[in-house]
């Protein structure tokens, strides 16, 4: 029996031709699945429209109702792939890792960097991965891409034009097609912790800060006028801060004093954090920030969007931080 399969399509490249103010999504749901007709006749394939976006539009708005859509067609199908813009293709699948608690089922977001209707486009490759990795069972939310399957909680867009374009950091792939068809690394697959329930509590007042040789301290000042209620900070190398001349580590404990989560990790792509390091860290840690450790920067960033969704308890944020979720942290063994 052919496997029952949800295809929802959200605009990016993928479904995109050239207008006179350049690529913009052009083609539904009905163009994809007719275009992509041998792959989708070894499925029972169920198509819907529920965006037309490039992926620089779709905000925490967007991730809601696309998590919402999930949630309500789970039930009725073995597997979910998601057409998405590359950009923010990221954001979007780790978001919905802890939106989609417990998904029982795989649900892989997909898309290209040449639109479908190219010649030479990488998409039927990608939607090929996708669909098969929909309909191998097991259960979480990953990314297809070039042959590769990636936790949605480490994909990271690393290529503006290559059809390489996604990479897992700081984890093995969760999968990859070669010769043998889908080759899952069961090691890596999430294993669902309870009952399924949609977990949309979201508070988007998070803001990323790239650390700068230099950067004035008074830019939290700022923030904390501005009423946010998070920071990501991307500290340099294993986590250092400056303090002499510009004291980032004193301007850091007044904004955590006044309830701001600040999560700091290194803007290093690979390997993890350590704030215990260094003196420079260890001032951080002393001063109430929460380490990343091996988090990328779209996990940090919508871990801590999701987070401030269920509490403002700094305390209670920090338990979030020390929680592995859905594969998106490795935390110490100290822990």
């Amino acid at each position: 029996m052919p496997k029952k399969i949800l295809l929802l399509t959200t605009g990016g490249t993928i479904a995109s031709a050239p207008t006179a103010q350049g690529l913009a999504p052009a083609i539904g749901s009905d163009d994809i699945t007719e275009k992509i007709a041998p792959i989708a006749s070894l499925y029972q394939v169920t198509a819907r429209d529920i965006l037309h976006l490039d992926s620089s539009n779709i905000q925490p708005e967007e991730w809601r109702l696309i998590a919402r859509e999930i949630y309500a067609g789970a039930s009725g199908y073995d597997g979910i792939v998601v057409t998405h813009g590359t950009d923010t293709m990221a954001y979007t699948a780790c978001i919905l890792s802890f939106l989609l608690r417990n998904i029982p089922i795989p649900v892989v977001f997909t898309g290209s960097q040449l639109p479908l209707l190219h010649p030479l486009t990488d998409a039927m490759d990608n939607l090929r991965a996708a669909f098969a990795m929909a309909a191998s069972g097991a259960p979480g939310v990953f990314v297809a891409f070039n042959r590769k399957i990636i936790l949605g909680s480490r994909a990271v867009k690393v290529r503006t034009t290559g059809f390489d374009a996604f990479e897992s950091v700081n984890a093995p792939y969760a999968g990859s097609v070669n010769s043998a068809g889908l080759d899952l690394n069961h090691a890596v697959l999430p294993k669902p912790k309870g009952p399924f329930f949609l977990d949309d509590a979201m508070e988007n007042s998070v803001f990323l800060i790239k650390l700068t040789p230099g950067l004035d301290p008074q830019i939290f000042d700022m923030l904390l006028q501005m009423k946010y209620r998070g920071i990501v900070l991307e500290a340099f190398g294993a986590g250092g801060l400056h303090f002499i001349h510009r004291d980032l580590v004193s301007k850091l404990h007044k904004i955590v004093e006044h309830g701001i989560s600040v999560v700091v990790c290194s803007q290093c792509l690979y390997e993890r954090s350590d704030f215990s390091l260094y003196q420079t860290g260890k001032k951080v840690l002393e001063n109430g920030a929460i380490p990343g450790w091996d988090m990328t920067t779209e996990a940090a960033v919508t871990k801590l969007i999701w987070a401030l969704g269920h509490t403002h308890d700094s305390a209670k944020i920090r338990e979030i931080f020390a929680t592995d979720y859905v594969g998106e942290i490795h935390l110490p063994k100290t822990q």
